[in-house]
């Protein structure tokens, strides 16, 4: 004020009164205002991170109807852990010949979904069941279970890997506002529908206190998006509303592709899996099984190794010029050539669009492809996964059988073995490797049997490349 005062010509005391009242207020205002700004969008410097998350701490929504929950509840019951799992899957109605009693050792609870009539539903040739579905985010919420950080949220043909997903919610801050999860694999799927939404079959996550405001504000915002097609566009529009963006987790897969993703599960991210959709619309992973009798199988692995199922190492054959790729839990792949670790970790496209009619071309799917060899005596070997086990000593063994192919072969090719045996520990998923993952490395070990092959994956040392020798 006395630099103000200092720059005034003398005045009547009444007009000095009244210009300090009016400086003083805007000098007051300002700093209320400053304050009000810094208290209103600077980060909270008090929030201290939470303690290790639990699967208990996570309660999950899973959208199903009366007429598919009979048929996929065999898929879930393969992933549910009654005593440790929280949730319900909303139907429109109880399913006929529903038993509570018998089910509910297994499986979560069946909830029927609130009546949404009082919602308009405009987008043509699409389904009303988007609202109700959309509104399972709300009425999971509202449930009003107990100690949550998290709410997840999938279809009844979401197969989740529960540890993974637990691992991978972990690496985030609940007590901020995430929404956490991942778009589609095909191109045209993301621009139809948004490369920064979530997709609802792939699965996604929302922090508890995003969660509860979203609860309050759900309905409101559903009034505004009576146009769009799907349920998970209104749960993305609504939090977009509320300022918050997707957080992409490579791990959760919406799986919009046809056939057999085998190219997709060999090539796995340097992610532990959390989520696999569509299971009644690609081929059965495994060959000679059910699409159920193939998650089953894959599950063995994932009980031993939850973080390091499908997870890649690629080593190469010095003697014979292999490149041997290992997807773990799954197959192991072997070149009878050299192959350059950065064409290795490409997908293989054994698949096509889930569009029909889409034609395959450059830039069709979100990551890096190549191309199979028509003849399939010309692919590398495969071996499927057989069995699964650990010792004592926590040393863990998968042995691979070979898929069997009517091909002639030499003396120098893969296929004079019929298994390959791969030695590992459980993988370490500490902060370190989960925040900034590298990936193991695998060596090929003397084998006195000439129809086995085997291999060991471990740590890679410090300046350790993997590459051709």
């Amino acid at each position: 004020m006395a630099i103000l005062h200092s720059s005034i010509k003398p005045q009547s005391s009444s007009k000095l009164i009244t210009f300090f009242l009016i400086s003083s207020s805007f000098c007051v205002g300002y700093f209320l205002s400053s304050v009000f700004l810094f208290h209103t969008f600077q980060p909270s410097l008090t929030h201290i991170p939470s303690s290790d998350l639990s699967l208990h701490q996570i309660v999950f929504g899973i959208a199903s109807n009366k007429d598919s929950w009979p048929k996929r509840k065999d898929y879930i019951k393969i992933w549910w852990k009654p005593n440790l799992m929280r949730g319900c899957v909303f139907v429109d109605d109880i399913p006929q010949n529903h038993d509570a009693s018998s089910s509910s050792s297994s499986l979560p609870a069946v909830c029927v979904s609130a009546d949404t009539s009082r919602f308009r539903y405009t987008y043509r040739g699409g389904f009303r069941s988007a609202i109700r579905v959309a509104r399972v985010v709300l009425e999971t919420v509202a449930a009003g279970h107990s100690n949550v950080r998290w709410y997840v949220f999938g279809d009844d043909d979401t197969f989740f890997f529960p540890e993974n997903l637990v691992k991978t919610l972990s690496k985030y801050d609940d007590g901020l506002w995430y929404y956490i999860g991942s778009n589609s694999e095909t191109y045209v799927q993301n621009r139809n529908f948004g490369f920064e939404m979530g997709f609802g079959g792939a699965g996604f996550a929302i922090s508890q206190p995003l969660a509860q405001t979203l609860r309050n504000v759900f309905d409101s915002c559903l009034q505004r998006y009576p146009h769009l097609y799907g349920s998970d566009s209104r749960v993305h529009s609504c939090l977009t509303e509320l300022g918050v963006k997707l957080t992409h987790e490579q791990g959760f897969h919406q799986v919009d592709l046809k056939g057999d993703i085998f190219g997709l599960l060999a090539s796995h991210p340097l992610t532990p899996i959390v989520t696999l959709h569509h299971l009644d619309r690609i081929n059965p992973i495994f060959p000679n099984k059910t699409i159920k009798e193939s998650l089953q199988h894959l599950y063995k692995a994932v009980e031993i190794d939850p973080y390091r199922v499908v997870q890649q190492s690629v080593c190469y054959d010095r003697w014979f010029s292999w490149t041997i790729s290992v997807s773990w839990g799954y197959a192991v792949q072997i070149y009878d050539h050299h192959v350059f670790l950065t064409d290795a970790i490409n997908v293989q496209q054994t698949f096509t669009p889930w569009l029909k009619g889409s034609k395959v071309e450059p830039g069709s799917f979100t990551f890096n492809t190549r191309e199979i060899h028509e003849d399939p005596c010309r692919r590398p070997t495969v071996f499927y996964l057989d069995q699964v086990s650990s010792d004592w000593s926590g040393l863990i063994k998968t042995t691979y059988k070979k898929d069997f192919l009517n091909c002639s072969f030499g003396s120098a090719s893969p296929r004079r073995h019929d298994e390959v045996r791969v030695f590992s520990r459980k993988l370490n998923m500490d902060a370190k490797q989960l925040q900034a993952p590298r990936r193991q490395c695998c060596d090929v070990l003397p084998s006195t049997a000439g129809e086995v092959l085997e291999m060991a994956i471990r740590d890679c040392k410090e300046e350790e490349m993997i590459h051709m020798h």
